[in-house]
C-alpha cells in the first residue's frame, strides 16, 4: 500500500516536473509594452476598436497593425497616452458622433395599425414593420438606447436623442438599429447640420405617412448653391463644402418639412 501511494506520487512529481520543464521552453514572452498599454485602456472590452477586448488591442499596436486612436471611449486622452508609450507622435483625430436620420416622434408617427408584440426595434420590423406607417423612420422601442455601453443615447417622446459629446461613436447604435437610419458623421463643426428622414419615396407619399419627412422640394439646394442637393428624393449635403454655409440658420427655418436640424 505505502509502496503504490510512494509510486504514484514520484510519478505525479516525475510529470509535473516535465510540464514546468515544457512549459518555460515552449513560453511565447510578451513584450512588457502590452502591460502598460493595457494599463491606460478603459478596460470596458467594448469592442470599438474592432478587438473582443482591451490587451487584445494592446498586443495589435505593440505589432504596429493599427494606430493609437482606435479607443473611442478613451477619446483623446488615451490616445495620447498610448502615443507616449509607443513613442510616436499624437495626431488630432476629428470628433466623431452618431447620428439620427429621423426626426417625427411618437406624437408625429402615423400608424397603420396597433402593435402589440415584443417591444423591441427589431421585433416590430420584422412583424410587418411594426405600426408605424412610415417603413424608413424610427421605431421608437429604443434598441439603440440599450446598445449604447456610454450612456450618450436617451428617448424623448419615443425618439432617440444623442448626446454629441457622450458619444464616442464606437457603432453599437448603428449595428442595433434595424432600419438603419443611424450613421458615424465627423463633426466638423458646432453647427453641423443634417437631415432627420431617410425616406426615400416621392414627397405626396412621404407627406401621406409622415408630416416631418423631407418631400425633396429643393428649397435647400437653392439656398445654398448646391451644397445641399436631392437624389432619389431625399435632401443630401455635401459634407466638404459645407463650411461654406454663410445662411444656416435661414436654411433651417426655410426647409417646409422642418427636417434640416443641427446635431
Amino acid at each position: 500500500m505505502i509502496t503504490s501511494i510512494a509510486s504514484m506520487a514520484g510519478l505525479g512529481f516525475l510529470f509535473a516536473s516535465v510540464l514546468a520543464v515544457v512549459s518555460q521552453k515552449l513560453k511565447v514572452k510578451e513584450d512588457p509594452k502590452v502591460e502598460r498599454l493595457s494599463g491606460v485602456l478603459p478596460g470596458l472590452n467594448c469592442g470599438a476598436c474592432g478587438f473582443t477586448n482591451c490587451r487584445e488591442y494592446a498586443a495589435a499596436l505593440v505589432k504596429g497593425t493599427i494606430g493609437p486612436d482606435q479607443c473611442k471611449p478613451g477619446g483623446e486622452k488615451v490616445a495620447a497616452n498610448i502615443c507616449e508609450i509607443m513613442g510616436v507622435s499624437v495626431q488630432k483625430k476629428t470628433k466623431e458622433s452618431a447620428v439620427l436620420h429621423c426626426g417625427a416622434d411618437s406624437s408625429m408617427r402615423k400608424k397603420k395599425a396597433v402593435y402589440t408584440g415584443i417591444k423591441t426595434c427589431l421585433a416590430a420590423h420584422n412583424t410587418f414593420g411594426g405600426e408605424t406607417s412610415c417603413p424608413y423612420g424610427c421605431l421608437g422601442y429604443g434598441d439603440c438606447l440599450a446598445a449604447c455601453p456610454f450612456g450618450a443615447i436617451t428617448m424623448v417622446n419615443g425618439l432617440p436623442r444623442i448626446d454629441k459629446n457622450k458619444c464616442t461613436a464606437c457603432g453599437k447604435c448603428v449595428s442595433s438599429c434595424p432600419r438603419g437610419i443611424i450613421s458615424i458623421e465627423k463633426i466638423t463643426s458646432d453647427d453641423f447640420l443634417y437631415i432627420a428622414c431617410s425616406n426615400p419615396d416621392k414627397g405626396p407619399e412621404t407627406r401621406r405617412v409622415c408630416r416631418v419627412g423631407c418631400i425633396a422640394c429643393g428649397i435647400c439646394e437653392k439656398q445654398t448653391g448646391g451644397i445641399f442637393y436631392v437624389k432619389d428624393n431625399l435632401a443630401r449635403i455635401s459634407r466638404d463644402k459645407t463650411k461654406d454655409i454663410v445662411n444656416i440658420e435661414d436654411v433651417i427655418k426655410k426647409c417646409p418639412a422642418k427636417c434640416i436640424l443641427k446635431l
